[in-house]
C-alpha cells in the first residue's frame, strides 16, 4: 500500500525533497530546526499516512508536538497514532518502527519546555486554544 503524504501543499513538497535526498534536503529546516518523517496508520482508510514534524531527541527516545497551529482540534496524524501508537519514523537517512505515547504530568511539562526551546511558537499556539496540546513520545521499538 503506498504511502499518502500531506495533503498541505509546503509539506508535501518538503516530505518529496526529504526523501529524495534521503535526508540531505528537509532534515534541518532552519537553521537549528530539524524534522523528522512520521507515518501513521489512518483510523479511517487503513492507508499509511506521512508527514513532516518538528523534533527532538530525548534520551533514544524523539519528541513531536500536536500543534497544530494552535487550531481547536487535534492534527489528523495525532487522532491516527492515539488510534494506532505504532508507527514509523523517519530521522535523516534512518528509519525505524516506534511507538508513539503522549506524554503527561510532570514529564509534559518537562517536554514542552525543551520543544519551546527550540520553537518557541508552540507557546503562541497553545495561547490560540482551549485544548492542552499534546507532545508526542516517539519510543523506538
Amino acid at each position: 500500500m503506498s504511502v499518502v503524504d500531506s495533503p498541505v501543499g509546503w509539506v508535501n513538497k518538503h516530505i518529496r525533497n526529504y526523501i529524495e535526498s534521503d535526508g540531505e534536503k528537509g532534515h534541518e529546516w532552519r537553521s537549528g530546526v530539524y524534522t523528522l518523517l512520521l507515518t501513521t496508520i489512518g483510523r479511517k482508510s487503513g492507508q499509511p499516512r506521512r508527514t513532516a514534524l518538528i523534533y527532538q531527541p530525548h534520551g533514544d527516545a524523539y519528541v513531536v508536538v500536536a500543534s497544530n497551529g494552535g487550531s481547536s482540534d487535534h492534527p489528523a496524524w495525532y487522532k491516527n497514532l492515539v488510534a494506532n501508537p505504532t508507527v514509523q519514523v523517519r530521522v535523516g537517512s534512518e528509519e525505524f518502527t516506534a511507538t508513539a505515547r503522549t506524554a503527561s504530568g510532570d514529564e509534559r511539562a518537562k517536554l514542552w519546555k525543551l520543544m519551546n526551546e527550540v520553537w518557541p511558537d508552540y507557546d503562541g499556539y497553545q495561547r490560540k486554544t482551549d485544548r492542552e496540546i499534546p507532545v508526542v513520545v516517539l519510543d523506538k521499538a
